[in-house]
């Protein structure tokens, strides 16, 4: 053999062995390729899995908290509502032509005879004149809507027949029918 034709055999046989690695660097290569995109798409699947349950948890925080601003909102305004109401029967009981309002200072000296002894009237100022008279040594005036306070000549002991805390009790105990017949509910 001559040594142009062991050149080519060994070049030859370089090159087969060149191809052979080459095709398996090939094969390889398509290998990692194929567990490279199954890697891939695992994990983009996870992903898009998480990103879609934090996207449906926190579509249902958002809505729960709106729902709760909101009834928040109509509570508030509720409140404001049912306020405005307190003042104006406030403001209407307060008032001096009160329809009744005689009757109900009867009313209410009829219960006061019953403390009975030395007892003197404070009226409220609105109240004075049609309490002048009726029994009752008259004091000074007191804060209130209508009626008057009854107290001992040594000042230990008081009565209370003002509109004010007999509306108050009146008021609390309607409460519910009130807010049912403004709210429905």
């Amino acid at each position: 053999m001559t040594l142009e034709a062991l050149a080519e055999q060994i070049a030859a046989a370089a090159k087969a062995k060149g191809e052979a690695i080459t095709e398996t660097a090939r094969e390889q290569a398509k290998e990692i390729a194929s567990e490279s995109a199954a890697t891939n798409a695992a994990a983009r699947d996870q992903v898009v899995a998480r990103a879609k349950r934090e996207s449906d948890q926190l579509s249902v925080e958002v809505v729960a908290s709106a729902r709760q601003a909101n009834q928040k909102r109509e509570l508030i305004a509720r409140r404001e509502v049912l306020e405005e109401t307190w003042q104006e029967v406030q403001e209407k009981v307060g008032a001096a032509d009160l329809a009744g309002r005689t009757d109900i200072l009867n009313s209410l000296l009829k219960e006061a005879e019953s403390a009975g002894g030395d007892m003197i009237l404070h009226p409220v100022n609105t109240d004075r004149k049609a309490l002048t008279g009726k029994g009752f040594d008259l004091g000074d005036d007191v804060d209130g809507l209508g009626g008057f306070i009854l107290e001992s000549s040594d000042g230990s002991i008081l009565l209370d027949y003002r509109f004010d805390g007999r509306l108050q009790e009146v008021w609390e105990a309607n409460l519910g029918a009130v807010n049912k017949l403004m709210f429905g509910n």
